[in-house]
């Protein structure tokens, strides 16, 4: 996989746009800016518009190809982000070491899926906030992106039990039309969550 994220990644344009994902801008214009982090952060639309907006931005991706684009976009608008070469295994940082998780299609295999969800809750601070969208399975009959493998789809129940403990904000499986480059474009069916942590 890593591989084949890195040959994507390698095309000239951004195969996903270079504006933010849109549920992602609706969430942080209703938090105060603090430490944020971008897991499986790609070509770093998402971590580059949080920087923008003045959050302390932390992110991370196995892909070269993803980190010289991401960093290349900062640079090009101004502004810098901490952006580590790191797969979802091994990835670490301090426990209540950030505000807010923003997870937007980071599509994992169940056990890994598991594991960095149970990390983020150990990494938020006390009342920091996860933001998430993902493809839900309906998306499987849908032609605008995402993984083919069910098993590395999302649905409101699953991650309920991920984050179980959290505080929740919102969980809702619904239909979008998606505009965020190539490799997402048109209608398509995801799941959003967003939750505090309580303690």
């Amino acid at each position: 996989m890593q591989q084949f994220w890195n040959e994507r990644y390698s095309q000239q344009k951004m195969v996903y746009g270079n504006e933010p994902n849109v549920f992602l801008k609706e969430q942080l214009q209703a938090l105060t800016p603090g430490k944020i982090l971008f897991p499986a952060e790609g070509e770093g639309r998402n971590a580059v518009y949080a920087a923008r907006q003045g959050w302390s931005v932390l992110a991370f991706d196995y892909s070269e190809a993803g980190q010289a684009k991401a960093l290349a976009l900062a640079a090009k608008q101004g502004v810098s982000i901490d952006y580590r070469l790191a797969d979802a295994g091994s990835f670490a940082t301090e426990p209540e070491s950030v505000d807010a998780v923003a997870l937007i299609y980071a599509h994992l295999s169940s056990e890994l899926r598991q594991s960095l969800h149970r990390k983020v809750q150990q990494w938020l601070k006390p009342g920091g906030i996860v933001i998430l969208e993902a493809f839900h399975p309906k998306q499987l009959v849908y032609t605008s992106g995402g993984p083919k493998d069910e098993a590395m789809l999302y649905t409101a129940d699953m991650v309920k039990r991920d984050f179980a403990g959290m505080a929740i904000i919102l969980l809702e499986e619904k239909a979008i039309e998606l505009s965020e480059g190539a490799y997402h474009s048109g209608p398509g069916f995801v799941t959003r969550f967003v939750a505090t942590k309580t303690k």
